[in-house]
């Protein structure tokens, strides 16, 4: 995997760290293979990411949402080994996983569902009043200066 140095872009801006920063700590990181995992778009301000958590029961799961960070864990409980299983092919993994998720500014986890072996997390960015765009009504004169009020 190549490296890239991002220094010449500190030096050269202003305001961008946390942004180069996050390139930095994911230039490092090795990618996320298990469990496998979908994220779709499915509107203007709707999002969707799908898990595949087969053999994980819901009390398997655990999701966490702080800040702008969606962290999904599953670990199955402790199973005895049963001796009158003997599998000949063993493709199901069922080991613990942690993946993370960096959620954009006004990102939120609207619900959650376990459907056929998939953990479908759903999003939604709630923008907040201020900072929907609005329409401002135009009036028919300027108002007038302090400056022009002294000299009429």
């Amino acid at each position: 995997m190549q490296t890239y140095d991002f220094t010449p872009f500190y030096r050269s801006t202003v305001g961008f760290d946390r942004l180069f920063n996050r390139l930095d700590g994911l230039s490092g990181q090795e990618a996320k293979t298990y469990p496998p995992y979908n994220i779709e778009k499915l509107g203007d301000d709707a999002y969707r990411i799908s898990i595949a958590v087969a053999g994980f029961a819901e009390g398997d799961l655990v999701l966490e949402s702080k800040e702008n960070n969606l962290v999904v864990k599953g670990a199955k409980a402790p199973v005895t080994e049963d001796k009158s299983r003997e599998f000949l092919h063993r493709g199901i993994a069922e080991r613990a996983f942690e993946l993370r998720f960096q959620l954009a500014e006004y990102v939120e986890v609207s619900g959650a569902s376990l459907e056929n072996g998939l953990l479908h997390i759903e999003l939604k960015r709630l923008l907040p009043e201020s900072k929907k765009p609005r329409t401002i009504a135009i009036t028919g004169t300027a108002p007038k200066s302090i400056e022009n009020a002294k000299i009429n």
